[in-house]
């Protein structure tokens, strides 16, 4: 009777570190959630960033190019519509090579985020 006793006792520690253990898996998933996202919101925002700085600039460069252009082709409008076919070559290439450009980088960037981690343990 004294052996039963005892097995009831570290059964119910078996619990208690079951229990205890459980809790402490949530917690590291909470915080491994909170890093991973942490670190994709940052990433999304800097490219954001980047991406409206860079219109801005082509914009511009796209602008005094259209400037420049003006006299060799005979006229502002001649060189916009040049600038704009410039402008609608460029959607295009980037619509022809968008996997490339595009959705191949970012597959790879959350694969690299939310896959490798759980390869190293």
């Amino acid at each position: 009777m004294f052996a039963n006793d005892k097995s009831i006792e570290n059964f119910q520690q078996l619990l208690l570190e079951v229990k205890k253990y459980i809790e402490l898996q949530k917690e590291y998933t909470k915080l491994e959630l909170t890093e991973k996202l942490t670190v994709l919101l940052s990433t999304l925002t800097t490219v954001l960033i980047l991406i409206i700085l860079g219109m801005v600039a082509l914009f511009y460069l796209l602008l005094g190019f259209a400037y420049i252009l003006a006299p060799l082709v005979g006229g502002l409008k001649i060189s916009f519509i040049i600038i704009a076919g410039i402008s609608v070559l460029l959607i295009v290439a980037v619509m022809v090579f968008r996997k490339k450009l595009i959705i191949s980088p970012m597959v790879n960037f959350l694969a690299r985020l939310f896959l490798n981690d759980s390869e190293k343990k």
